[in-house]
């Protein structure tokens, strides 16, 4: 039976949302004229945040959700009982273009299952986005993620569309690839991602007469793991992501928390990981990034505490280094105060230029004062024993609805 149009949206957009990779941040609009689709600072549509806080809109799709591949942990999978729709290219661009003509996108995040094979399948998505860059003029955000298997010469072309392109690991061993996703090769994944960091590399370096090549993949490169359907502990997958940081200088790695689907193999566990996981990989991954933790420091081995934020874990870990003196403290080891976020240590740095600093100037400055108190002495506080006090750890455990990444 044939599909509509809206039909088939409705099939890909619920497809695509499996994809928790879908994010903005760190793109740099391109050069548009007044009046060129997609002329913008920063069923299918979601929501993604850019670095300064503000939130923006992308239409989030599949371009067909038929797939040669049977992973086991996928919904689009070649033995999936669910309903397959495809779009034609010339489709994706009426709804990317309609979509932003009525003001409900600034973006397109475009993915699919693999059809004919990986480089077919790519080929078609590459003309989605030359049509739109250059027959339309869309000038809006573009994430593409990029199908396994590709060649490096297609990567090249769908890099000089896009914004940002990913390229999922899929699961954090590649044990758990061979026996969950057999068509999948982790050393192939890993040479798209170099492909992805040299070339963006190659595109910031200037020529002998100082003219820059055109941008490629100007807001980096992402990846997504898969939580919780192959048994690696938490451990595990931080280690990982420290490599893939370091390796291929990712943007971020999204963690997404298995999903059962009906008709799955009896290869993937009965439930999911409990979301809270997820949550706290998140703020792990934070302190990675942001914090001058190594995964070895957040976690030596095992699965995060469920009840405790990472930072304060480990600070209760490490009560021989506390309390920290914010008076006299560098800012590494401000960072590593349970209620100190990064903001707060730059301001901390600053005021105690001209101050001695008091409980009171750390509540304005931002902190977190009911974690940070056992951890900190100032001008007027010290702990006075509170880091030996029987229960401090009941008392640092949050409601969950009192969740923060700090």
């Amino acid at each position: 039976m044939a599909r509509t149009l809206h039909q088939k949206l409705q099939i890909l957009a619920e497809a695509a949302r499996h994809d928790a990779s879908c994010a903005s941040s760190g793109g740099q609009g391109r050069d548009a004229r007044k009046g060129e689709p997609g002329h913008t600072t920063g069923s299918g549509i979601c929501h993604a945040f850019t670095p300064d806080g503000r939130c923006i809109s992308l239409l989030k799709v599949l371009m067909t959700n038929f797939c040669i591949f049977d992973c086991a942990y996928c919904p689009s999978r070649l033995s999936a009982d669910t309903p397959r729709a495809r779009l034609a290219p010339e489709e994706v661009v009426q709804l990317t273009i309609e979509f932003y003509r009525r003001n409900m996108i600034e973006g397109l995040f475009l993915s699919s299952g693999i059809i004919r094979s990986p480089d077919d399948t790519m080929q078609d998505m590459i003309r989605i986005l030359r049509i739109l860059r250059e027959r339309e003029g869309f000038r809006g955000y573009i994430h593409l993620k990029v199908i396994p298997g590709a060649s490096a010469g297609l990567i090249e072309e769908a890099g000089l569309l896009a914004d940002r392109l990913s390229v999922n690991v899929e699961l954090p061993t590649e044990a758990g690839l061979a026996r969950l996703a057999p068509r999948k090769d982790a050393q192939d994944i890993r040479r798209q991602m170099a492909t992805i960091r040299l070339r963006t590399e190659a595109a910031q370096e200037r020529s002998p007469t100082g003219r820059r090549p055109p941008p490629f993949a100007p807001a980096g490169q992402s990846t997504q793991v898969i939580v919780g359907a192959d048994g690696a502990a938490d451990a595990e997958i931080l280690r990982m992501s420290e490599q893939l940081y370091a390796g291929y200088r990712l943007r971020r790695v999204y963690y997404s928390a298995y999903v059962p689907v009906p008709g799955a193999s009896d290869r993937l566990p009965p439930r999911p990981p409990p979301l809270l996981r997820e949550h706290r990989l998140y703020q792990a991954d934070w302190l990675l990034r942001h914090y001058g933790f190594t995964a070895e420091e957040v976690l030596p081995a095992g699965d995060l505490d469920p009840d405790l934020d990472p930072k304060t874990a480990w600070a209760l870990r490490h009560r021989h280094l506390f309390p920290v003196d914010v008076r006299r403290a560098g800012r590494e080891m401000l960072l590593r105060v349970p209620g100190f976020g990064t903001r707060t240590v730059d301001r901390i740095l600053s005021a105690r230029r001209h101050r001695a600093l008091r409980w009171e100037d750390l509540r304005h400055m931002g902190a977190v004062l009911g974690r940070a108190a056992p951890f900190v002495e100032a001008e007027d506080w010290h702990p006075r024993g509170l880091l030996e006090a029987e229960g401090l750890r009941d008392r640092l455990a949050p409601p969950p609805q009192q969740l923060s990444l700090f």
